[in-house]
């Protein structure tokens, strides 16, 4: 995908990218008024894992001083520590890949959506991730934010628990770099970057905002190659992008979004889905992520979810549409139930399924086949592009957000 852009609002290119990436971050640490242009405020450390991030840079500078070298004062300290870190803004934190290295690099990418927190570790070698761990759990961040536009703090609480997980998982298995992309909840949110910020000084990870059409793009690069006439439709817990040929958008209809809009009134979300759509000629589709690839589970008749056999699978409209009826038909606590359905999937897949007949009524598709490559093998190979960190170097700031 190249280069993942800049996250500043008054970037030429318009194009929101890593923070690390820049060594600044835009939009999340308030300036105070009446400071002058590049001013940045004394960072607040967070509790628990931000003292850990960060003791790299903390050995690097005790080494620095001479056995039996008395402590500077601490208005020096101050200003060294200030000088440094601006250098690191007007350098970035992070070199740039040496010519030579080798093409093997071990990564982790975590996709923070709607409804699911997700995370792939893997060996990327030649533009093709080799998988060592996969995990999902469902998070629900997006919870709220489609009426009270902010991210609460039960569900940030439910997110935090899980990406310490993550990060402990990902540096078992010798991952070198992490990649977490934010997706429709964090795009709605108006605290969504300063959560952004407080992940990158917590947790160490690079984090990346994604546009819509950044989300699209990524989910095709994970996907792999799809002919010229293929839909590419990826169901989200906030969002739903769409690409064919070139074009791409992000419509703001998804499981989760619609649920606390229209409940389980199957018939409601599909009209309002198909409002939304654009006019499009496909010849046939691909679908990805936890909607589609769920309802090809139950379309198997599995009893447990097996990813192997859920992807390549086709899953033709009249499939989908027996699927949604059998679902909307079901109370809650009988969805809780029912065989390969992740039960905390359960109250959304309703309305996932509507979009999903929404989409192939609209465009006249007889089927859609199911992948199980998405938006987070796309992260994983851009997590490989990345510049290797600086050793020692420690995040910008820290700031507390919610």
């Amino acid at each position: 995908m190249g280069d993942l852009g800049c996250a500043h609002s008054r970037c030429p290119s318009g194009n929101r990218g890593s923070r690390a990436a820049r060594g600044t971050r835009a939009g999340g640490l308030a300036r105070p008024q009446g400071g002058p242009p590049g001013h940045r405020p004394q960072a607040r450390r967070l509790r628990g894992e931000g003292r850990d991030h960060g003791r790299q840079g903390r050995r690097s500078r005790r080494h620095r001083r001479a056995p039996g070298e008395p402590r500077p004062p601490a208005r020096l300290a101050r200003a060294a520590r200030g000088a440094s870190r601006s250098d690191r803004r007007g350098a970035g934190h992070l070199r740039p890949r040496h010519r030579g290295r080798p093409s093997q690099v071990i990564v982790a990418a975590v996709d923070l959506g709607t409804n699911t927190t997700r995370l792939l570790v893997g060996e990327v070698e030649e533009g093709r991730v080799e998988e060592l761990h996969r995990e999902t759990r469902i998070t629900r961040l997006g919870e709220g934010v489609d009426t009270r536009h902010r991210l609460l703090p039960v569900p940030i609480a439910r997110v935090r628990n899980v990406l310490s997980d993550y990060r402990r998982t990902a540096e078992s298995l010798g991952a070198k770099r992490t990649l977490l992309v934010a997706t429709s909840a964090v795009r709605d949110a108006e605290n969504g970057e300063a959560f952004l910020g407080e992940i990158e000084w917590s947790y160490g990870f690079v984090t990346q905002l994604l546009s819509g059409d950044e989300e699209a793009q990524l989910t095709r690069r994970g996907v792999g190659e799809i002919g010229p006439a293929t839909l590419l439709v990826d169901i989200g817990g906030g969002s739903t992008e769409l690409v064919l040929d070139g074009f791409n958008t992000s419509l703001p209809m998804g499981s989760g979004r619609f649920t606390e809009r229209y409940g389980d009134d199957a018939e409601v979300s599909i009209a309002a889905a198909r409002a939304l759509l654009p006019e499009l000629e496909p010849q046939d589709a691909v679908g990805v992520a936890a909607t589609i690839t769920s309802l090809a589970a139950l379309d198997l008749g599995l009893g447990e979810y097996d990813r192997e056999r859920v992807h390549g699978h086709v899953l033709t409209r009249e499939g989908a549409r027996a699927q949604l009826e059998r679902l909307a038909a079901l109370p809650l606590e009988a969805r809780l139930q029912v065989p390969a359905l992740d039960p905390k999937r359960a109250p959304v897949i309703v309305a996932g399924a509507a979009i999903l007949v929404a989409i192939l009524d609209a465009y006249g598709l007889g089927a859609i086949r199911v992948s199980e490559r998405d938006l987070l093998d796309g992260a994983a190979l851009a997590a490989a592009e990345l510049p290797e960190p600086e050793e020692g170097a420690a995040p910008p700031g820290a700031y507390t957000c919610c």
